[in-house]
């Protein structure tokens, strides 16, 4: 029997030799409607098997936009910022979401340990959004290992410039101290060795409290962060520094203005340099007065006592003394240059 012969015996009646052509018109109809629609039933069930396909393949390779509850979804192993009690940008984007929507997903992992949970990569701020606004998040949803989460994380913040220099650097020595290795820690943050070890360098020498207080400090560059971890190793710089953490300047101010006071108070602490001291004799060998070279001048100070007067006339030639200067220097051509 033909193909078309088994479709025509599961819908159709073959007509009696006595049916009027009017009666066959009909039949061929009906048995042209049944085809059609068998046809277009197993065209739909083929194409909903390719769009099953397409979006467990989306699910596995993680281009899929779902959406999470917010409560359901874990901190990464390894922090990448600092809290900040003030963060106007914050509010900002929840007004955003609130009226536009979540535009950029967050990327999860499924939990490695907990079914059902996931683990965030990156999206930090907006997964705290949501949460605030009691929606669910939107989410990639991708298998990472615990290099490629860090990695991951590490890189999205960089791309968008929005982790500071100390968030940087103690993201970098929270990695080491969870024991990834330094290649590991280099990619997630687009760095070199010599910066890695700066950034490390810098993290091990202000305390974590301490920057957590201060915050993330987005102005603040990396030289005034190395000078701070420097300042901070001198003896009662560390003890006026907590002081001041107490004072409601500081727990009212911003970020970058916590990093203010705090640099500030740490450079007071760095001791004047001690000036050379040099004496000037008279030609009977008496001390007569005495040669200060400090930072940015020079002190003469006479004894009045051994030669009365005479600092009155070293100043009144002060003129001759500085067009003597100015003729040596020009002698002395580009040596003095």
């Amino acid at each position: 029997m033909s193909r078309k012969d088994a479709i025509d015996s599961l819908f159709l009646k073959k007509p009696e030799p006595s049916v009027a052509p009017a009666a066959e018109k009909v039949a061929a109809r009906v048995r042209t409607g049944a085809i059609s629609a068998m046809g277009s039933s197993l065209q739909e069930m083929a194409e909903g098997a390719k769009a099953a396909a397409r979006l467990q393949e989306q699910l596995a390779s993680g281009d899929a936009v779902v959406s999470l509850d917010p409560s359901k979804i874990d901190g990464s192993t390894v922090a990448d910022r600092l809290p900040t009690d003030i963060d106007p940008g914050f509010d900002q984007l929840v007004m955003s979401i609130a009226e536009n929507g979540q535009q950029v997903p967050i990327l999860v992992r499924p939990h490695p340990e907990t079914a059902g949970r996931y683990q965030i990569a990156y999206g930090r701020r907006r997964l705290r959004a949501a949460a605030n606004l009691g929606r669910e998040v939107r989410a990639i949803v991708q298998t990472l290992s615990d290099n490629e989460l860090v990695v991951a994380q590490g890189r999205e913040n960089l791309d968008r410039a929005d982790l500071s220099f100390i968030e940087k650097a103690l993201f970098a020595k929270r990695l080491e101290d969870a024991g990834y290795d330094r290649a590991t820690i280099i990619a997630a943050l687009s760095t070199d060795k010599a910066d890695l070890s700066r950034y490390i360098s810098v993290a091990r020498s202000i305390p974590e409290n301490l920057a957590s207080k201060i915050g993330p400090a987005s102005r603040a560059g990396r030289a005034r962060w190395v000078a701070l971890a420097e300042g901070l190793a001198r003896p009662k710089a560390m003890q006026a520094v907590e002081s001041a953490m107490q004072t409601t300047e500081f727990k009212n101010a911003d970020s970058d203005a916590r990093f203010t006071l705090v640099f500030r108070l740490v450079a007071k602490t760095q001791p004047k340099p001690t000036p050379k001291l040099k004496s000037w004799s008279t030609p009977l060998g008496k001390k007569a007065a005495r040669i200060e070279h400090g930072p940015g001048n020079t002190a003469l100070i006479f004894d009045e006592k051994l030669v009365p007067a005479f600092g009155a006339f070293v100043a009144e030639q002060l003129d001759r003394l500085y067009e003597r200067f100015m003729e040596t220097t020009d002698q002395g051509g580009a040596d003095q240059k």
